[in-house]
């Protein structure tokens, strides 16, 4: 009897869609793993008959976590992720993944989401159509009634080159369908836009850092291109996602930006990891191209607490930063004296969301692409400029701000980078 109570436990079959038998594993580990007083990967393997516990992380791992992660083997190499956040030690909210084996790994799903009472409150789900499309189901509490989509990934569009000074972007990655940017992109002889993904290594760069997960994904390039198409009409983008899971690919990212007709790279990306930019730093010294990086948004002096490669010397890097309007460092932006070059009026800007809707964004990562459009016009004008005269023709444009401390930037402050 004991054996038999165990397999009729166990869901039969499995499937990557909402729905059917994948969404009762979903519901099983709400309804037994959720209650426990404390998640392990013992008790989580115990109870889930028939899987294998794979992995425990705890966050932290040498106090009371804030987050519990439980990894498990299920029958047919199917994987569960179980997630509990909680605040000291009480449940906030309880995340079940299911990730179905194909192609020799196991591919994320489905998404249970239930609250601090083990109740399932929404859902997510992954869906493969044809055509190169992909979307992200938001599903209602029953892990089935859609409630909306959005899209993950999606063919190149149908377009032509615009023309003009080509600049890189490096980012999350675009929303390339919206009909803002279709023939905005940069493409080759044959037509075809000259982007690419660096982090799933495929022609493909659809917005998305999938960096917290898979169904979670945070959309930041598409808002940051939208500045960068709408101050310089004329430049072409050619949009690259940044490679997170190895970022050793930065030296490739930056050889194919160059290749692909590169004069320009935007870079509004960083982080406190130097090794995570040595292979990007080596890049730029064997290729000639002016790379605008923002300083961050942590709200320190970077001189002496470093982001990268804001902090990096080459003198085809400038550093740029958020300010208000009247030219005082915004709230929360990085600064330096040696470490940042510029900063210009970056806050409360119109931007264009991945879904195509308006909004407003503020900070350094907005910085980048202003001070890359300012880059792009005076090429354009100027096409026969190297990438030292150009930056000097950048930092001619910088003046004392009146109402900023001297020791914020190295350069100045650029009150308007739109008048040309």
């Amino acid at each position: 009897m004991l054996v038999l109570a165990l397999v009729l436990a166990v869901p039969s079959g499995r499937s990557g869609a909402a729905g059917n038998d994948t969404t009762d594993w979903l519901r099983l580990a709400v309804e037994s793993v959720c209650p426990l007083p404390e998640l392990t990967g013992v008790s989580a393997q115990t109870a889930i008959p028939g899987s294998w516990l794979l992995e425990e992380t705890r966050f932290p791992p040498d106090r009371t976590p804030y987050k519990v992660i439980v990894n498990l083997l299920l029958p047919g190499l199917d994987e569960l992720t179980i997630e509990r956040r909680q605040f000291n030690g009480r449940l906030r909210q309880f995340q079940v993944a299911y990730a179905a084996y194909a192609n020799g790994a196991p591919q994320p799903s489905v998404q249970a989401i239930a609250d601090g009472i083990c109740t399932i409150r929404s859902g997510r789900a992954i869906r493969e159509s044809g055509g190169g499309w992909r979307f992200l189901d938001h599903l209602d509490s029953d892990l089935e009634t859609l409630r909306w989509t959005e899209t993950l990934q999606a063919p190149w569009p149908d377009g032509r080159d615009p023309g003009g000074v080509r600049v890189a972007l490096v980012d999350s990655g675009l929303a390339y369908d919206l009909p803002q940017f279709r023939n905005r992109l940069a493409r080759d002889s044959e037509g075809t836009p000259l982007g690419h993904d660096f982090w799933d290594l495929d022609p493909w760069p659809y917005d998305g850092d999938t960096s917290r997960g898979p169904f979670l994904p945070i959309r930041h390039g598409t808002a940051v291109a939208s500045v960068l198409a709408r101050e310089a009409p004329g430049a072409a983008l050619i949009p690259l996602r940044y490679p997170r899971p190895d970022m050793n690919r930065m030296s490739e990212l930056v050889s194919h930006a160059v290749g692909a007709g590169a004069r320009i790279l935007a870079l509004p990306l960083g982080s406190g990891k130097p090794d995570d930019w040595q292979a990007f730093e080596n890049a730029l010294r064997q290729h000639d191209v002016l790379v605008i990086v923002s300083a961050g948004n942590n709200g320190r002096n970077i001189d002496n607490d470093p982001v990268f490669p804001a902090v990096f010397t080459h003198e085809n890097i400038v550093t740029v930063t958020s300010a208000d309007s009247f030219g005082r460092l915004a709230e929360g932006s990085n600064w330096g004296a040696e470490s940042v070059d510029i900063m210009l009026p970056a806050e409360n800007l119109d931007v264009l969301d991945f879904r195509g809707a308006t909004g407003n964004a503020s900070g350094s990562s907005y910085a980048v692409p202003r001070l890359a459009a300012l880059a792009a016009r005076i090429l354009e004008q100027n096409p026969g400029l190297g990438i030292g005269e150009l930056r000097n023709r950048i930092f001619s444009r910088a003046t004392p701000s009146p109402y900023e401390r001297e020791g914020v930037v190295s350069v100045g402050w650029i009150p308007d980078p739109l008048s040309d």
